[in-house]
């Protein structure tokens, strides 16, 4: 008997982590120390534990800490946004190729087989180097990137549902295209969509550190977890610890999003496992 959400910690304790990272990504200016462009070259690369720096300074004297918190905004807007675009547009590509006709149908598959051809990151490299680097650069080339992962998905599940019973007799009853699509196939895919799509929040996350990592992305002197790795690349060898705050920030934040889309995952499944055979 599975056990219900509350009472569940394999669900519980990654949603709470990822609410409390989303709480610190809206009140980080309240909880940082220190301003996050603030620093001194008296006090460069101190190592963690020095007076007033927890986590130590970075090679321009800005407290680390602080920068890891006032980072967490960008990084998960990041990281979460372009999957959000990309699930809105990948459920309305995914549901019009499974309930159009044939033409309709090739012309959208080929159409995400192109983009298929390209590697993820090549691809989010290749439009992010056609933006100005920032925070939308990232957002639109992770969209690009994710999309048609997300209508695969989705037209895989109209595939599946859409010789059921109950859309014939919504198309019987005279129900149009979109008037089907919204309250007949959405609701069934919405779960197996979000679960999808909470899964690729840690990847998404890597993405978007990656793209500011190689200059694409949200550029210094603003926080960043990836553009700070790239700040602190150079102190790797002298100041091993405070060059791989960032990393393993990015490593943590990945993990939490990643356990969390793998405890949804099983919800869903142990939910589709107790539906009736006729309702599936």
């Amino acid at each position: 008997m599975s056990r219900a959400p509350y009472r569940d910690p394999g669900l519980l304790i990654p949603a709470g982590c990822a609410a409390l990272l989303l709480l610190l990504a809206l009140a980080g200016p309240l909880l940082a120390p220190c301003t996050a462009t603030a620093g001194s070259l008296q006090h460069r690369l101190l190592d963690p534990g020095s007076p007033g720096h927890p986590l130590g300074t970075d090679s321009q004297g800005r407290d680390l800490l602080s920068r890891l918190i006032l980072g967490t905004r960008p990084s998960l807007i990041g990281g979460l946004l372009p999957v959000a675009v990309a699930t809105t547009a990948g459920t309305a590509v995914g549901i019009t190729a499974g309930l159009g006709g044939k033409i309709t149908e090739q012309s959208l598959l080929r159409a995400l087989d192109v983009l298929y051809a390209f590697p993820g990151v090549l691809l989010a490299i290749a439009v992010a180097t056609l933006l100005r680097p920032g925070l939308t650069a990232t957002v639109l080339a992770l969209s690009v990137v994710l999309t048609p992962a997300v209508a695969r998905v989705v037209f895989t599940e109209v595939q599946r549902i859409r010789t059921a019973e109950y859309l014939e007799a919504a198309r019987v009853s005279g129900a149009g295209r979109t008037a089907i699509a919204l309250r007949q196939v959405a609701p069934v895919v919405a779960p197996v969509v979000l679960v999808y799509a909470s899964s690729l929040v840690g990847l998404c996350v890597v993405y978007a550190a990656g793209l500011s990592f190689l200059g694409l992305g949200v550029a210094p002197p603003a926080a960043e977890w990836g553009a700070m790795l790239d700040e602190l690349r150079p102190s790797l060898f002298t100041h091993p610890f405070v060059a791989i705050l960032p990393a393993l920030t990015i490593l943590v934040v990945s993990v939490v999003f990643n356990t969390l889309g793998d405890a949804l995952r099983h919800r869903v499944g142990d939910r589709a496992a107790r539906l009736p055979q006729g309702a599936r």
